[in-house]
């Protein structure tokens, strides 16, 4: 089940259906050129990387980022350089349609830490195809502003230190209303491979409604490639 959600590396999400949408594209092992949407979520490296982002891209994609990224100098070089054209700013809480797909954005922030604050404007997004509503969460914790999600499938960080560990993850599908969950954000620049496991069981042992699944590739970075 699920089939169309492929956590890449990372939080890179590819959502395949009406329309293939990539989050945050980051260490893609190859270079598809098949993106129909891109949401960035924040401009940390790990998130916003625009070589990465190439790798994605074609001619028609739209790019949709956060409203505080407008200044963002590696986005406005990639636009002088006319590798991207059409971009979409959008500030927490606002919604854009492109064809029959909708997205949605919600704050994404850090409570009691200082990753992410809530004045960064930086976003998760609820993304609607295929008939199902996704929420990608972003670099968050729980807070008042996510804690009203109502979502088919949440794909949420799980690495610790900047966003949620496994069993803060678990705690907090349990509280919104999902019937999946699927653990990103671990594993490669921050937590390790074992997170999404100890996620996985921890959603079946406290939220049995509940699916809990796995769909992180772990695919090699280039510079892997480069060395074999």
């Amino acid at each position: 089940m699920y089939e169309e959600i492929d956590v890449i590396s990372h939080s890179c999400v590819r959502i395949q259906g009406n329309a293939t949408v990539y989050f945050d594209p980051f260490e893609m092992p190859d270079a598809p050129h098949d993106a129909d949407i891109v949401c960035v979520t924040h401009d940390h490296y790990d998130h916003f990387s625009p070589d990465d982002l190439r790798r994605v891209l074609h001619d028609d994609t739209v790019l949709v980022v956060p409203k505080s990224m407008e200044e963002n100098r590696e986005l406005t070089d990639m636009h002088r350089r006319h590798l991207v054209h059409n971009v979409h700013f959008m500030a927490p809480g606002e919604t854009l349609q492109i064809g029959d797909t909708t997205i949605e954005t919600v704050r994404a922030y850090n409570v009691g830490k200082n990753y992410h604050l809530r004045e960064y404007d930086w976003v998760g997004y609820v993304l609607t195809t295929n008939a199902t509503r996704y929420y990608i969460a972003g670099d968050t914790d729980a807070h008042p502003e996510n804690l009203f999600i109502s979502c088919d499938v949440a794909l949420v960080p799980v690495g610790g230190t900047y966003t949620f560990d496994a069993k803060e993850a678990a705690d907090f599908v349990g509280k919104i209303r999902t019937q999946a969950a699927i653990p990103t954000h671990y594993g490669t620049a921050v937590g390790h491979r074992e997170d999404g496991a100890r996620f996985v069981c921890e959603v079946k042992r406290a939220h049995p409604h509940i699916q809990a699944l796995e769909r992180m590739r772990f695919a090699l970075s280039r510079e892997s490639l480069r060395r074999d």
